[in-house]
């Protein structure tokens, strides 16, 4: 009763830090779109010493741990006598993993599409970037829903470890309150029952957005599944 007694009270402080966790990821994710699009587009159809940078990018960032791009990341901007503050050193780290990450998942869109359709829309006078643009890419989003609900499932979970740079997300609220309190297990699983209705609640709107856009009987191969 104690530890329940602990957790109410501390319920309004973390849940808080919900707000700042879903900005970090909604940013995050954002960005990873707007730029993950690009470099996606890049590596199928891009001259090779740009898709050779992009595969650079890519490596670096999902090579290097987050804890360790976040330290990077700080004192870099400190050393540069640039602001550096939590949420936003957050937001890019993640962010720029992001992108790396879900130009993955647009590139296997792109390329599980047959490659007639691009020749077709030459043959019709329309210009690569028309092309790619207009008949390519709404296809391509429209395949990569699934993989960019698991791209926020472990975005979400990537951002608790941002607490350690000061950020006041949900983590950093419960770990200054069970300090404070010693009531490490009840806290910590309050938390995890915050994330998991997070991600839960996401997920779902996330499948019924799959299933507005689903064309019935239209396959990735391009016919009648």
């Amino acid at each position: 009763m104690d530890s329940l007694s602990v957790v109410l009270n501390a319920l309004p402080a973390i849940l808080a830090g919900t707000v700042v966790t879903a900005g970090n990821v909604a940013i995050s994710l954002a960005m990873g779109l707007v730029l993950g699009v690009p470099l996606a587009v890049a590596q199928v159809y891009g001259c090779p010493w740009l898709r050779r940078l992009v595969d650079i990018y890519v490596w670096f960032f999902r090579g290097v741990p987050i804890l360790v791009l976040l330290f990077l990341c700080f004192g870099l901007f400190l050393s540069l006598g640039l602001p550096a503050h939590p949420f936003l050193m957050s937001c890019l780290v993640l962010g720029c993993t992001s992108t790396a990450y879900q130009s993955q998942i647009f590139r296997g869109a792109i390329q599980s599409l047959p490659q007639g359709q691009l020749k077709a829309a030459r043959a019709l006078g329309m210009s690569d970037s028309t092309g790619i643009t207009c008949i390519i890419l709404p296809q391509a989003l429209r395949l990569s829903i699934p993989g960019w609900a698991n791209e926020f499932s472990i975005l979400l979970k990537d951002s608790a470890i941002c607490f350690v740079l000061g950020t006041q997300d949900i983590m950093a609220r419960t770990s200054f309150v069970a300090a404070r309190t010693h009531e490490h297990l009840a806290l910590y699983a309050a938390a995890g029952l915050i994330y998991f209705l997070l991600t839960l609640a996401v997920l779902k709107l996330l499948r019924r957005l799959e299933e507005k856009v689903h064309v019935p009987g239209y396959s990735s191969t391009g016919g009648i599944a």
